[in-house]
């Protein structure tokens, strides 16, 4: 079959993920090749959570060994890219890296936020949310007052992605929906804010230029090509944040249309045609990656994370767990507050932690994962929540991501929100094959409109009266009202 489809266009997606790199090639509808390769976290201080772009790079070009196992890199007709939001890249006059990149997920600019939020009284309507320190703009504030060297020689700042879009092509560019989550860009004009970044210790002459998604930015250069076997020349499209091209992956890019995203962090997402920030709540209200696009998220920092975490701490697999917690006696779970790394949505609270509440002597291993699957659930239930009457008449939401592979999981999560969810085949590979259908759209080989195309439900999952498990969601609420002032 492959061999049939040599001659078709093709497209290669890139999803720069905390966890993983992943690649896919697909013409537009298949994922006829795939690879990840594996990335890890330091944290070399409480809260710090860094990541070396080299290793990006590294990544990329190891998975684009394995597909070029399979597949030939020479059909691929243009490239799209997604990646991980809010990391700063900062680079020098050289295009040089720095320092290690500080990730979504680090708390060190948490001082540097309420800062921000005194110079800039109206920065969550221009940025579309209140500051947090995993935005990228109080980490340049927390660079200027800690390594005030290194500050210094910042000439350039780049987005995940957008590093290894220079590693490809050269420029110095990122689209409108990762540029939302850096607080530096004015939502409603969709362009930098000079007041936003002069507030934050950032000269705007250090930002990159700003595209659509779906425009070419640049052309794999020779270099790039040497480095990864992709032919010279190759056009590259801005592409998106990974929320934003997981949505191109399910159509969400016209007004109404939602979904949950289960990576390592989680998000519950709605689309729209305007701005209506709403960040008391913690709602974002972001630039989409298509023109003349918004959308709504919350954005839970944890999403399938604890499960991961958990799954470490036994040395098991994630699978593992999910297993165990099917099997749990539900009457006997503990309570888990699942925030490793703090919260953002609906709490905006980077200090809160995770734990375990009830254990008794008789807890074993299935209960445990039973409470972490079901804390994954009830982050998703807040978020509905956070959101308010807007979500009310979304006729279901879509899932994508690894955790959407848990038939299990989106269960809990339909019941804990009463939403039917949706998934599609290949759900787990959505930020990449959203990429590459920008690349398409790029080529001209799709409209936009086309990115509007809902691909085809695979499962549903309907929500199923549990009292228990109301009460446990009420138990779970009441426990971080009860922990958050702990410090």
């Amino acid at each position: 079959m492959l061999a049939l489809t040599y001659g078709c266009i093709m497209y290669l997606g890139i999803d720069i993920g905390t966890s993983a790199v992943k690649v896919i090639y697909t013409d537009g509808t298949a994922i006829l090749a795939s690879a990840t390769a594996d990335l890890t976290v330091q944290s070399r201080r409480p809260g710090w959570s860094e990541q070396d772009p080299g290793a990006w790079w590294t990544a990329t070009c190891t998975a684009l060994t394995e597909v070029s196992a399979t597949v030939p890199l020479s059909s691929i007709t243009a490239i799209g890219l997604s990646g991980q939001m809010h990391g700063a890249v900062l680079l020098d006059a050289h295009q040089a890296v720095l320092r290690p990149a500080i990730l979504w997920n680090d708390s060190r600019a948490t001082d540097d936020c309420a800062a921000l939020h005194t110079a800039l009284p109206e920065i969550g309507t221009i940025a579309g949310v209140l500051p947090l320190p995993g935005f990228t703009a109080p980490k340049l504030m927390w660079m200027a007052r800690e390594e005030p060297d290194t500050h210094a020689r910042i000439a350039h700042i780049l987005l995940p992605k957008d590093y290894i879009g220079l590693c490809l092509h050269g420029a110095l560019a990122t689209d409108r929906s990762d540029a939302a989550g850096t607080l530096w860009l004015d939502q409603a004009t969709r362009g930098w804010s000079v007041d936003a970044a002069q507030a934050t210790s950032t000269e705007p002459h250090w930002l990159p230029h700003l595209a659509d998604g779906h425009e070419i930015v640049g052309q794999v250069t020779q270099q790039a090509a040497d480095q990864t076997g992709l032919p010279k020349g190759i056009p590259v499209v801005a592409g998106g944040g990974d929320a934003a091209t997981g949505a191109v992956s399910l159509g969400a890019t016209e007004p109404g249309r939602g979904f949950i995203s289960l990576g390592t962090s989680g998000q519950l997402f709605v689309a729209g045609d305007a701005y209506h920030p709403n960040p008391a709540k913690f709602v974002h209200a972001f630039a989409h990656t298509v023109p003349n696009r918004w959308y709504q998220m919350a954005a839970m920092l944890n999403g399938a994370r604890p499960i991961a975490w958990l799954a470490g701490q036994l040395g098991i697999s994630a699978g593992d767990v999910v297993a165990l917690a099917e099997a749990a006696d539900p009457t006997r779970v503990p309570i888990f507050l699942p925030y490793l790394t703090g919260e953002r949505s609906p709490h905006g609270d980077p200090h809160i932690r995770a734990g375990f509440f009830g254990l008794e002597d008789s807890t074993d291993r299935a209960g445990l994962c039973r409470a972490v699957i079901e804390a994954v659930a009830f982050t998703f239930a807040d978020a509905v929540d956070s959101f308010g009457e807007t979500i009310t008449d979304l006729p279901h939401l879509a899932a994508l991501g690894g955790g959407s592979k848990s038939p299990f999981l989106l269960t809990l999560i339909a019941s804990a929100t009463d939403k039917r969810i949706a998934r599609t085949a290949g759900s787990d590979a959505g930020p990449a094959m959203g990429a590459a259908r920008l690349a398409a759209c790029g080529l001209g080989a799709m409209s936009l409109s086309d990115l509007g195309q809902q691909p085809k439900i695979a499962d549903w999952f309907d929500p199923i009266a549990d009292p228990a498990l109301e009460d446990r969601l009420r138990r779970y609420r009441m426990l971080y009202l009860t922990l958050k002032d702990l410090r």
